[in-house]
């Protein structure tokens, strides 16, 4: 039996990014259709966006604005295309944020990550993803079953149930929080059940650090990380290499520096924007809010599409500093002002009971008067008065801080 899940995943880069852009162009137009992205995208060739430098043109859409667009223009803000009743399944996630399900087996990407975690057809899953009103249950449901495996639709809590079920099952495999796992074994333990029948698992939604690792390795189950989200499906998986996570095909996935649509080079922590090519739900450089990098090379394992490192903390570093709200996208505009600036970070703090801020800036250059210049930019973006303080290249920390707030808690 082959360790990939199809050709996708061995295909030479260069086949791939040639498959997907192709394909982009009439995604595009589609998305285009509907009144929502017709308003975004307004004047946008469809036709010559066939390479990732003219996809970074286009403007990104946050999710974090969801929930306010689709407010005003129930449910879908005009982003979808399509009509409710078209969709399988029509779900919310918080924020509100409303979500729509196509028709089709495994529509949110998720059997080529549980196949990687070693799910086989025959397999028995206990799904404790929850099926209600969030697409979380359905999203790992429906990669299980296009692979040939049973689901228990078990849903989170209620361990005594899940103790009856797994007695009863007896599961090969797990989907849920790496939390929640801990949770069963703990109970399974203390009521005298033996769930050894689960040898695998896939989880997410939640942080799952080495010593919990750990501690469910000893246990004698193998986990897998997947990374997803509610208005994707999955982003990207983990492998046996066990080396970071391979992005998912059918998606085109940049980061960005975060407050801008401006790819970061490659190592460089930015926030993670997604295309994906479904004509019916599409989702055009939507930013997802959360932080990455690429990781060079390619994955032990066989597989040739890009690996990032995982989840490494939230994009949006939006700070109140003296009554004022400062967004990332700010100081953006301070160093699209500043030729010599290479990297900004805005220092928040606080001094004899005062919020203080002070813009660190690595420069190519500096010629008299830059620090006078950039502070002036400062007060003009931001209203508020800040220090400038002057660094060499790769003076500033790779975490994709834009706004690194350190005033004291409490």
């Amino acid at each position: 039996m082959s360790v990939h899940h199809d050709d996708l995943e061995t295909r030479s880069p260069d086949a791939r990014e040639t498959d997907l852009f192709a394909r982009l162009p009439a995604v595009l137009s589609a998305a285009m259709a509907a009144p929502g992205y017709g308003a975004h995208l307004k004047g946008v060739d469809p036709a010559v966006v066939t390479n990732r430098k003219a996809l970074s043109r286009l403007p990104i859409l946050r999710k974090a604005d969801l929930p306010a667009l689709q407010k005003v223009a129930l449910p879908f803000g005009g982003f979808v295309p399509t009509s409710p009743g078209a969709f399988g399944r029509l779900f919310t996630s918080p924020g509100p944020i409303f979500e729509p399900e196509g028709t089709g087996a495994d529509m949110w990407g998720a059997a080529r990550g549980l196949y990687a975690a070693g799910f086989r057809s025959g397999d028995v899953v206990i799904n404790t993803f929850s099926y209600h009103l969030t697409p979380g249950g359905f999203l790992m449901d429906s990669g299980a079953r296009a692979l040939g495996c049973a689901v228990i639709p078990a849903g989170p809590g209620n361990t005594e149930q899940q103790m009856e079920v797994i007695g009863a099952y007896r599961p090969s495999a797990y989907a849920g929080t790496p939390d929640f796992l801990k949770i069963l074994i703990e109970a399974a333990d203390a009521r005298g059940v033996d769930i050894s029948c689960i040898k695998r698992a896939v989880v997410s939604g939640a942080a799952f650090p080495p010593s919990l690792q750990a501690w469910v390795r000893e246990r004698g189950i193998d986990a897998y990380q997947l990374y997803a989200t509610a208005d994707i499906g999955i982003i990207a998986y983990e492998t046996s290499a066990r080396e970071g996570m391979v992005l998912n095909e059918n998606l085109i996935v940049e980061i960005v520096r975060p407050g801008t649509g401006d790819p970061v080079s490659e190592g460089e922590v930015g926030e993670i924007v997604v295309t994906n090519l479904d004509p019916h739900h599409p989702q055009i450089r939507l930013a997802v809010g959360d932080l990455t990098a690429v990781l060079p090379g390619k994955s032990s394992c066989g597989r040739t599409n890009t690996r990032i490192k995982g989840w490494m903390g939230r994009a949006d570093q939006t700070a109140k500093i003296k009554g004022m709200f400062v967004r990332p996208e700010q100081v953006a505009e301070i160093a699209k002002r500043h030729a010599e600036i290479a990297k900004l970070r805005l220092v928040v703090g606080r001094a004899n009971e005062v919020d203080t801020m002070t813009l660190k800036a690595e420069i190519y250059a500096e010629p008299a008067g830059l620090v006078d210049a950039v502070s002036q930019s400062l007060q003009q973006v931001t209203k508020l008065k800040g220090a400038v303080e002057i660094l060499p290249l790769g003076a500033l920390p790779n975490d994709g801080k834009v706004i690194a707030d350190e005033r004291p808690i409490g």
